[in-house]
This record gives structure tokens, C-alpha cells and sequence, in this order.
């Protein structure tokens, strides 16, 4: 038997209508920050996340899913949102849009090769959105305050915020200088990837899965020393601001983003639900301030947050919320004979024409069948339809919450189901 692909899943009908919950919420919410949706393909160029994402990491060297088309071209499957959507803005010059700064967002299956745990799959979808254009901290806060939004509109409250400041480049390079002279002497006690790190990108240490426990990292100088007056002042602004919101936050010093082209303003969100998992972060976002030149674009900002609705539902299954599922169908038509029936399917095709949801028994089974199906289905009203009901054209319409029932005319049926 062909199996699912290791770390997949089947969305199976029961839980179908929890997604579509989830998408049609954040969908709104985009709407109300007035981002746009851009829907970038499902593979790109290798290249792009080679440069974009960064050659040293463990996206492009352990979890990227590549492969040679037809023309010998190396494309690889999207393992995250923000380079597609950079690229797309380079290439279809939205710098020049009326409209400014860009504000969009995708939701779309995303890829890696990575082993499977608790909410975390090879395939997996992502809900994120990227603001270009424009480098002031109150869109930083715009979109901090988003995601807040986001996780709160569903009843999420064991949450808790990270903000930390990277600084501009001229800080990064010092923190840099002093993470090596603080790493250096040790660096033997740290797993290969850092000892590689060490040489090119020494922030990336403190993101080390391996050696996270480590005195050294513990002990590690604080970004927030080697910030600059103008970063420290960038920082104050974004803070002062998410104060005069209510948002509340802690600062974690040791958060950083170790790719080249962050800058300035880091966050992260975590589940303190009990029962969540090992790993709590939900989400993570940050300002990038070079990744367009880097990519050969223009000389623009950008900052984003990318989510995993996979961890979305594992964090309100933690806090036990539980998704709304949708009313039944609207009507649901027993019948009696081959006649009826064929009756009916025609009665069901000019209902739903009109909007109204309905169903009948292809299995014809017996009535009393029949009328358990309506109820497993949610059926708000039922008729019954045999040779009687055919010949007069009159049936009876059953309220199956109260039982109570109306005698209608066929021709009639569409209106009054409207009506109710």
C-alpha cells in the first residue's frame, strides 16, 4: 500500500473546517491592516535562497528540497516565504507602485527536510506578511501589534513576546568582533557547525540547537552593549510604542537573527502552555534592511513575521480552545422510490443554484436511514418525497431542531428555505 510521505499529513474533512476557520480569520485581519496578498510560485530558483536565505545555514545545506528540471535548471521547493516575495517585489518593480510602502502577505505550503516532531512538518504551511519600503519603528510596531493581534483573536493568552535589538550594520560588526573574542579560546567545546560559525557568522552560535546550554553562551555579551546611539534610539522608539499599546514584552538580550542582512528590531512570540512542547517558539520576525540589495535589488527596507498554522492549532489545542464547527446543511431530502429520487437530485441542483445547502441519499437506503443521515449531517429542515408527495407536489417541511412541520409546495421551497 502507498503511504503519506514521511512528515506530512492528510487534513482529513473532521478537521478541515478548523483550517479554513484559521485562514478565513487571517484573511481579515490582513484586510483591516490593509496588507494585499501576493501568491509567489510553489518552487523557485535555488539560487535565490542560496543568496537570500544564506549559503551557511541549515535551511539551504540540510533542509531544502532541490532538484534539476528538464533544462538542467536547479530549482528547489520554498522552505520560507520572505525571499519569494523580495524577489517578486525586485522583479516586478513595486517600488514604483502608488502606493507605499508594500504591504503584503501569503499563506502558502512551504518545505523542509527536517526531522518530524510535535508540529513540525516537512510540509507545512505559513501565514506571513512583509512590510517594504519604509524603515520607522512604528511600522515595526504595525507589525508586532499584527501578530499579536493574530495569536490573541483566537483566545491565545499563554503568550509571551521577545523583542531585541540587532542594530545597524556598524553594531553588528562590533558585537561581532566580540562574540569571536568571547567564543574563540573554547571554541573546540562546541559542535562543528559553530566551530565553522565562528569564522562566518559568529551571532548564529547563540542560535546553536546543540550547544544552547552551553556556560559560554550563557555568559555571552549582550547585543544591546555594542548597539550604536542611533540603533539604541531606533530601539527605545519601538519599545516606547508598544508601551503606549498595551502590548506587552520581555527583552531577550540573546535573541538575534544570524543572517547578514538583519537589522535593528528582532521578536519572537512563545507558547507558556502546558502541554505545548519542548519547543515554544510560535513565530519569529525581524527587520532586514539588506536583503534587497543583496538580491541585486533597490536600496529598500522591509520587515515581516512569518507563523506556522500547524503550531497555531497545537497552541489552542494546549489552552484548550476549541474552533467553532460549521452548521449542518440546510435541507435534506428523504425519499421513498427511484422516482423520488431522481426528483429530488433535480430539486437539489436549483437549491443549491440559489444557495441553499442540501443533500439526498444516493446509498437509498430506508427512511429511517435516511433520516439518521440528515441528523449526522446537520440538516436544519428534512422533507420526505414518495409517489404522494410527487403527484400533489406538497411535502412536509421538518424543523429537525423542534419537529415542528409546515406543509410547502415544491414550487414554493426555495423562497420559504431563504426565508429561514
Amino acid at each position: 500500500m502507498i503511504q503519506i510521505p514521511r512528515g506530512t499529513q492528510d487534513i482529513l474533512p473532521k478537521d478541515s473546517y478548523k483550517w479554513q476557520f484559521i485562514e478565513e480569520r487571517l484573511h481579515e485581519i490582513a484586510k483591516n491592516y490593509n496588507y494585499k496578498e501576493i501568491r509567489t510560485p510553489t518552487f523557485e530558483s535555488t539560487e535565490l535562497f542560496v543568496r537570500g536565505v544564506g549559503g551557511s545555514t541549515d535551511i539551504v545545506n540540510k533542509e531544502m528540497y532541490t532538484f534539476q528540471d528538464k533544462g538542467d535548471r536547479s530549482l528547489t521547493l520554498k522552505p520560507e516565504g520572505t525571499a519569494p516575495v523580495v524577489r517578486s517585489y525586485i522583479e516586478n518593480k513595486m517600488q514604483h507602485d502608488v502606493v507605499q510602502p508594500t504591504k503584503v502577505y501569503y499563506m502558502a505550503p512551504m518545505f523542509r527536510y527536517e526531522r518530524k516532531q510535535k508540529g513540525r512538518y516537512r510540509q507545512f504551511v505559513q501565514f506571513g506578511i512583509e512590510a517594504i519600503g519604509v524603515e520607522d519603528p512604528l511600522i515595526d510596531v504595525e507589525v508586532i501589534s499584527m501578530l499579536m493581534h493574530i495569536y490573541k483573536s483566537f483566545g491565545l493568552k499563554d503568550l509571551k513576546l521577545y523583542i531585541n535589538s540587532i542594530g545597524d550594520q556598524n553594531s553588528r560588526s562590533a558585537y561581532n568582533e566580540a562574540l569571536v573574542n568571547h567564543f574563540k579560546p573554547s571554541i573546540d567545546e562546541f559542535c562543528s557547525d559553530c566551530q565553522t560559525r565562528i569564522d562566518t557568522n559568529p551571532m548564529r552560535i547563540l542560535d546553536c540547537k546543540k550547544d544552547r546550554d552551553h556556560e559560554l553562551i550563557k555568559t555571552a555579551p549582550r547585543m544591546y552593549d555594542y548597539l550604536n546611539d542611533e540603533s539604541k534610539q531606533y530601539f527605545e522608539e519601538v519599545k516606547a510604542n508598544l508601551d503606549a499599546i498595551g502590548i506587552g514584552y520581555e527583552v531577550d538580550y540573546n535573541l538575534v537573527r544570524g543572517l547578514d542582512y538583519y537589522t535593528h528590531t528582532a521578536f519572537e512570540v512563545m507558547s507558556d502552555a502546558e502541554g505545548f512542547g519542548a519547543i515554544t517558539t510560535l513565530c519569529g520576525g525581524g527587520r532586514y534592511n539588506g536583503l534587497l540589495e543583496m538580491l541585486d535589488g533597490p536600496h529598500e527596507t522591509g520587515i515581516g513575521f512569518a507563523l506556522s498554522i500547524e503550531r497555531l492549532l497545537l497552541a489552542l489545542e494546549a489552552e484548550n480552545i476549541e474552533i467553532p464547527e460549521p452548521a449542518g446543511i440546510d435541507l435534506y431530502i428523504c425519499t421513498l422510490d427511484d422516482k423520488s429520487i431522481e426528483r429530488a437530485s433535480h430539486i437539489v441542483h436549483t437549491l443549491r443554484t440559489k444557495g441553499i445547502s442540501c443533500d439526498i441519499d444516493y446509498k437509498r437506503r430506508k427512511l429511517k436511514a435516511q433520516m439518521k443521515d440528515a441528523d449526522r449531517k446537520g440538516a436544519a429542515y428534512t422533507i420526505v418525497l414518495g409517489e404522494n408527495e410527487l403527484s400533489t407536489g406538497n411535502v412536509e417541511l421538518k424543523h429537525m431542531g423542534t419537529g415542528e412541520s409546515k406543509t410547502v409546495h415544491l414550487d414554493e421551497l426555495d423562497t420559504l428555505l431563504e426565508e429561514k
